[in-house]
């Protein structure tokens, strides 16, 4: 407690809030509940978070916080940014055992809102469990179908145990179904479930199923046994037995980490990243980075994948050196392949972790798509059909757990406006 009391009294409760205003995808009152702690108000710092978010505990451990909150901290600019994100996750921990906090929070609204409204959420991962709790929030009757046997999406079946522990991602969703939110699983959408049948059922549609096809490069070789999907790996953990193999990673997300700490966890000789670009430009959180590196992972910035090489498996990778360009159309240095600088090394997998896409029966659903494969939706987030919603990865929203709830949040707040207008 000490040390949580000596960490809060480093922020500055400064008048321009960057790390809130500028930093935070969700707009959270960093200050304020940053306030409340060091006058020993947890549960009022909770009630402060709770304003702008349902995922203190899960946000407050993974979100890429130098990249957001703690990266447009004021005391940063000279020395250490606020620990933003261990003090949110100290909130939740401490209400952790206070079972009806989040409804206690929102109660009074709830009652004031109180309406005979319907909603079906699609997904139950962050975006769609954080729609739900906002809905409920507003009166609305919630119920969100769920293809699996448990709520939580990417935060179960995405994100390892060792980053974000399972407990944690229970103990949250609890909270939020506390709101009277009804549940039903083992409803696939387009096989359970299907989108003419809601429509007739609900006064609004919110999908978020997310987009967890791994995108693939369309090189040589990509269809060899041994290519693996790092999005699939990590949903569906059909490993294979790694033992005593080298495994190379094609990427430089946080997906990518997570599955070279994941398969060196397993037994591989040797796990290593192919990263095109530098390591100050890899969409990875440093820390989980600086972790992967003292786990023995080994990193070969500045390689591309030409092409994998074998009869009938993985046998080898062709490589190639790049050197970063500054183009006149592009914000950052762009890696260009240097001629001639060729060489390939002996692998026994391929993991491909190079971003995800929506699966095919998305474009089954008679809505329309984005030139990206995404979705489309307004800017209230509101698909072609008027009657239906999407946000998260689905819709395109930057892919971070923090800007999946932040659609929710908002699409909540478009569909609670659009149906008690009508």
């Amino acid at each position: 407690m000490e040390q949580i009391n000596e960490k809060s009294n480093y922020c500055l409760n400064c008048k321009t809030k960057p790390c809130s205003m500028k930093g935070c995808p969700l707009g959270n009152y960093i200050p304020q509940f940053i306030e409340q702690i060091k006058q020993g108000n947890y549960q009022k710092a909770y009630e402060v978070l709770s304003e702008t978010t349902v995922l203190q505990g899960i946000c407050g451990r993974i979100c890429p916080h130098q990249k957001q909150c703690q990266g447009s901290c004021v005391r940063g600019i000279k020395g250490e940014s606020v620990s933003i994100g261990e003090l949110e996750a100290f909130v939740f921990d401490y209400m952790i055992e206070e079972r009806d906090s989040l409804l206690n929070c929102y109660a009074q609204e709830i009652k004031k809102h109180e309406n005979n409204k319907k909603v079906a959420v699609i997904g139950g991962g962050p975006a769609g469990l954080t729609a739900s709790a906002f809905l409920a929030r507003r009166g609305v009757k919630v119920t969100i179908y769920e293809k699996y046997s448990y709520l939580g999406g990417l935060l179960v079946h995405g994100i390892p145990e060792f980053r974000l522990p399972k407990e944690i991602v229970e103990k949250t969703i609890s909270k939020i179904l506390q709101l009277g939110i009804e549940v039903k699983y083992k409803q696939q959408l387009g096989k359970d479930i299907f989108i003419k049948d809601l429509e007739r059922q609900y006064d609004a549609i919110f999908l978020s199923i997310g987009a967890n096809q791994s995108i693939k490069m369309g090189i040589e070789g990509e269809k060899l046994d041994g290519v693996l999907g790092g999005n699939e790996l990590l949903e569906y953990k059909l490993h294979p037995n790694y033992k005593g193999k080298t495994v190379a990673i094609v990427g430089g997300g946080n997906v990518a980490m997570d599955c070279a700490r994941t398969i060196k966890r397993l037994g591989a000789k040797e796990v290593k990243v192919i990263y095109r670009r530098a390591r100050e430009q890899m969409p990875a959180e440093d820390k989980e980075v600086e972790e992967a590196m003292q786990e023995g992972i080994k990193f070969l910035f500045q390689n591309n994948i030409v092409k994998i090489l074998g009869k009938t498996k993985v046998e080898k990778i062709e490589l190639i050196k790049t050197q970063l360009v500054q183009k006149e159309s592009e914000a950052r240095l762009v890696p260009v392949n240097i001629e001639g600088s060729n060489y390939s090394i002996e692998v026994d997998n391929v993991v491909m972790a190079l971003g995800s896409e929506v699966e095919p029966y998305v474009k089954e659903l008679g809505l329309k798509i984005s030139r990206w494969g995404n979705i489309e939706i307004n800017d209230k987030y509101q698909t072609s059909n008027p009657k239906i919603y999407a946000g998260g990865d689905l819709a395109g929203i930057k892919s971070t757990v923090a800007w999946a709830a932040h659609s929710g949040r908002e699409a909540a707040r478009n569909i609670s406006e659009k149906i008690n207008t009508n």
